[in-house]
């Protein structure tokens, strides 16, 4: 099966299923001498964990990490780091009236469609929990980045028809509430919206935004590297995700170019530098495909959880239509838990063009190797 693989110079290859021994990550091309240890990555798995709070699956698992490789002394070596996280608590049997039909809005009838064969038991290499090993992955890759003043902070924008105007951001927020919305009202409306959700045994959806800033100016390709089609593809790859835009997105289709232009001036803050900015950000911080010094700003849409309790109209393998009840522990919104597995992609895919940058011009290799 290929398609694990994601990265030119800082690769991951994600591995392992939901009701296997486990799942991990291996990552390729971290540079020697960063500082690691177990617990900078748990802080990131820890996040994504399932059963924070009411809207997420009560399944129990710890997600503890184990570092098998890659790490000496508390620093990375330059080889392969392998992390490793055990399942324990699979409930395989809660699947086994799906091993004879297709779960709407899944992936079962096209998995099985391709190779013949399928992992029933939670959706195997399909199954969310895939995430963990992108997730330790960003976890790395955002500590490459705090080393060099980069950032990368995701949040959840809207959930159902709960939306946070730019304005309204109140960041101080994201800790205080488990839906990690920039909002306090706004998150209440949101929890409130859930319930009804749950009581209705049906499931929602929502927008996440992600926002890097620290960006140096000329960190992509023109043409088939462009930063923001490599970030498009690593966010459209998890499966949740169902729309991408960076800037202005959609929006800028109803604009004059008038509007959607971002007028250059020279940055008030030292003027004897003529250091170059832009007035707006319209473009969400990437003009050709090369990050432009500004903010790099975008959304993600998530659909809502497939998996609901209402009974659903499916066919057997054999192709006889029926119906379907899942049974399970379950999301009624993946948002809140995929907000850090949107944060660790976009690291990772902002480490690796920071990496490949490196020899962009002759300046930058005499500067290093002279």
């Amino acid at each position: 099966m290929s398609g694990s693989i994601y990265g030119q110079i800082f690769t991951i290859t994600t591995w392992g299923e939901s009701h296997g021994a486990g799942v991990g990550v291996v990552i390729d091309g971290c540079p020697a001498g960063l500082s690691l240890e177990a617990s900078d990555i748990q802080y990131y798995l820890n996040r994504r964990k399932p059963g924070q709070n009411c809207f997420m699956t009560a399944r129990n698992e710890k997600d503890s990490v184990e570092i098998l490789s890659g790490v000496f002394e508390g620093h990375t070596t330059g080889a392969p780091i392998s992390l490793f996280v055990k399942n324990t608590d699979q409930r395989s049997t809660d699947y086994d009236n799906l091993e004879t039909c297709y779960r709407p809005g899944h992936a079962d009838f096209t998995f099985n469609s391709k190779y013949g064969f399928r992992d029933y038991r939670g959706g195997g290499r399909s199954s969310g929990r895939e995430t963990i090993g992108r997730v330790a992955a960003g976890a790395v890759a955002s500590m490459i980045l705090s080393n060099l003043g980069v950032t990368v902070q995701a949040y959840t924008k809207a959930i159902g028809p709960i939306s946070i105007a730019e304005a309204e951001y109140d960041f101080t927020q994201l800790s205080k509430n488990s839906l990690y919305m920039p909002h306090k009202e706004k998150s209440g409306l949101a929890c409130a919206y859930l319930s009804d959700c749950i009581a209705s045994q049906d499931s929602c959806g929502g927008i996440i935004e992600c926002r890097i800033d620290g960006m140096p100016v000329g960190i992509g390709d023109p043409v088939f590297e462009k930063l923001d089609a490599n970030l498009a593809k690593a966010i459209l790859s998890v499966g949740a995700v169902k729309g991408f835009e960076v800037g202005d997105g959609f929006a800028a289709a109803s604009l004059k170019g008038s509007e959607n232009n971002d007028a250059f001036i020279v940055s008030a803050a030292d003027p004897a530098a003529k250091k170059i900015i832009k007035n707006t950000n319209h473009s969400g911080g990437v003009l050709g495909g090369i990050s432009d010094g500004s903010a790099i700003v975008f959304r993600a849409a998530i659909k809502p959880t497939p998996s609901i309790s209402r009974t659903q109209q499916t066919v057997t393998i054999s192709g006889e239509e029926t119906e379907l009840v899942i049974h399970g522990r379950h999301d009624p919104i993946i948002v809140p838990r995929a907000v850090v597995v949107i944060e660790s992609m976009a690291a990772i895919t902002v480490v690796d063009a920071l990496l490949k940058n490196m020899g962009a011009q002759m300046d930058y290799l005499t500067r290093f190797y002279r």
